[in-house]
């Protein structure tokens, strides 16, 4: 179990699949460039990431709010009409900066350099499951988008720890009101079932016995803050998980993580979201002793998986359905194109069932076939057009260069995609060598035959090719199913 893969299995295609995992995908030359490393150097790089900083600035507003105590104070003292005027403004400028944060981070996943970091902030918000539908503090949600990008690497306990008293959790889960009087049971409860140990592994008791432990734990608003209000909290002594003490909030988190299940929790959560499908038993429990042995730390856990055969298996590559979000960033990828305005590429995520910072619940997404509607698939489809064509998709047959008699033409349309830095003399007059071409930029892999000649029938009904002929393809290509996998 998990012995790394022999390096006469280290190829292009491996190289591919390994970014598309532990990233976003790339085009041919990055693949090649990540190939020429070997295996081991390859992971390394993306492991190691913070070994060079990421120096992308945030938003500018992304920082305390220095006059929500004056605001707050305002609002109590206002009128009814007035209330409601300061809630319409306030509402205006959460909508803004929230289509800024959500535009910001997703330049993050397709330009940053690195892009394993930007896919375990990925993975953790949909495993804290956070939304702005309840926070309703744009700043909030980018403090924790940035803790997870901090510490999204690094050891479990610390990470669920510093998630446990963010501020947007707080108010997700109600933790920042709960008292010795009236113990709010939301966030202990799915401390042991969401984040750490899962159904069937505590009990109803044991619940409401850490719901007494966290008592204390609130949220600032005038400061936006995490405080221990001492007075709230309950010091009696508590029995959870079948230990009995004067246990606080952070004596429950030890306590949860260093059960016996705890481990294999969250390797199998984090091996689904990477690899794409459940590990047999054996595999579990060979993540769960790799990740004990590392001392719970994610990062060199992850290096192991990437490095190991079953990451390489047959019956892993080029099987993950893609997400809508990995499926908008690693499109702007493979094209090399930028991604649509904040607002189109937002309305097209939340066409697709993926919202950043507004998970469907305190689960998440789903994922895997659950990406696959038919709805779903006609935004794909749309978006595929959109982003290959830069038009809207209604007015892209309007827009068909006619052919010169002799000569491709090349006038690229306005937006579109841009050929020339990517295609070869030959791809312009060779259908079947720019075929190839594409399959290698959009799959990584040749097509199944009955796809491929579908493209290749449409390829050579328009020779001599121009830029919309070509444009087309890629958008054939980028609707075939086999394109919805990574």
């Amino acid at each position: 179990m998990l012995r790394p893969l022999p390096n006469s299995q280290w190829g292009f295609a491996s190289a591919a699949h390994l970014l598309n995992r532990a990233g976003f995908g790339g085009h041919p030359k990055e693949i090649h460039r990540l190939a020429a490393l070997g295996l081991e150097s390859a992971v390394d790089q993306l492991v190691h990431y913070d070994r060079h900083p990421d120096l992308t600035p945030a938003p500018e507003w992304t920082k305390p709010d220095s006059d929500r105590a004056k605001e707050l104070r305002q609002f109590r003292d206002a009128t009814p009409e007035e209330r409601k005027e300061l809630q319409k403004v306030r509402r205006r400028t959460e909508r803004e900066q929230m289509t800024e944060l959500r535009h910001w981070w997703l330049n993050r996943m397709v330009s940053s350099p690195h892009p394993l970091q930007e896919k375990l902030t990925l993975f953790w918000h949909g495993h804290f499951a956070t939304s702005v539908q309840k926070v309703k503090d744009a700043y909030l949600m980018w403090k924790q988008n940035d803790l997870f990008r901090r510490q999204g690497a690094g050891e479990w306990l610390a990470l669920l720890t510093e998630v446990a008293k963010d501020p947007a959790m707080l108010v997700w889960l109600d933790q920042g009101q709960s008292r010795k009087e009236n113990p709010n049971e939301n966030f202990a409860r799915e401390v042991m079932e969401l984040f750490t140990l899962g159904e069937g592994h505590y009990t109803e008791r044991d619940v409401t016995e850490a719901a007494r432990a966290f008592t204390g734990w609130a949220y600032e608003r005038n400061d936006q803050s995490f405080v221990v209000r001492p007075r709230w909290h309950d010091s009696g002594t508590k029995t959870i998980l079948g230990q009995s003490g004067n246990w606080a909030g952070d004596d429950v988190l030890k306590l949860v993580v260093s059960q016996p299940t705890a481990p294999a929790f969250i390797t199998n959560r984090l091996w689904h979201f990477f690899v794409g499908n459940s590990p047999s038993d054996e595999l579990g429990k060979a993540l769960a002793t790799e990740f004990i042995r590392h001392k719970q730390e994610i990062r060199p856990w992850l290096r192991t998986v990437f490095l190991s055969e079953e990451f390489y298996s047959t019956t892993v590559m080029r099987q993950q359905v893609k997400s809508p979000v990995f499926w908008v960033v690693n499109s702007a990828r493979v094209l090399q194109r930028e991604l649509p305005p904040a607002e189109a590429t937002n309305n097209l995520l939340r066409l697709m069932g993926q919202e950043l910072f507004a998970p469907p619940n305190v689960k998440g997404w789903d994922g895997g076939l659950a990406w696959i509607t038919t709805n779903n698939l006609l935004t794909r489809y749309n978006s595929a057009e959109y982003l290959v064509s830069g038009e809207n998709p209604l007015n892209y047959a309007a827009n068909r260069s006619k052919k010169g008699p002799n000569q491709p033409r090349r006038l690229p349309l306005a937006g579109a995609v841009r050929l020339d830095s990517w295609l070869e003399e030959e791809d312009w007059v060779d259908p079947e060598h720019l075929l190839r071409t594409l399959e290698i930029r959009l799959f990584q892999t040749p097509l199944r035959e009955k796809q491929r000649a579908n493209v290749r029938e449409y390829l050579a009904s328009r020779t001599p090719l121009d830029t919309t002929d070509i444009l087309h393809a890629i958008r054939l290509l980028m609707s075939t199913p086999d394109f919805q996998l990574t």
